[in-house]
């Protein structure tokens, strides 16, 4: 990676368990979750909150994949569904995404669907859980 990217700056000591400094220290590893800056974090969270369709969620899901190297899931939890807390969401574990990003991510999906509740609706139905037996 050139120094002309800029990197996610270190967290407090102590208060990450994200492993920064040892991707860093490790050849060949994938660094591009160090792209995600806190005012790029930021205008993640901010997009994921304004998503406006099940097409856009899916197509954040694929560009934070692309760019980020994060595999974001989505889908209905195993019990009842009946409220934004029953969905599940899921990120893999990823060296050097912060804890608190690991937290923020979900939360603002989370927020994002209960403006539009018709992306959980098509997220529910797109798993056959509103499909007539």
């Amino acid at each position: 990676m050139t120094s002309s990217i800029p990197i996610r700056q270190p967290c407090p000591p102590g208060a990450c368990d994200c492993g920064r400094d040892r991707l860093l220290d490790t050849p060949e590893a994938d660094l591009r979750i160090l792209r995600l800056t806190r005012p790029e974090e930021k205008r993640l969270l901010e997009r994921l909150e304004n998503i406006e369709s099940l097409t856009d969620l899916e197509r954040m899901q694929s560009r934070l994949y692309e760019q980020l190297g994060i595999r974001l899931k989505i889908a209905p939890g195993f019990n009842e569904v009946r409220s934004m807390r029953g969905i599940a969401i899921h990120l893999d574990e990823l060296p050097g995404l912060c804890r608190k990003t690991r937290q923020s991510i979900p939360a603002a999906i989370r927020r994002g669907l209960e403006k539009h509740p018709e992306i959980a609706y098509r997220l529910l139905d797109a798993h056959d859980l509103f499909r007539d037996t």
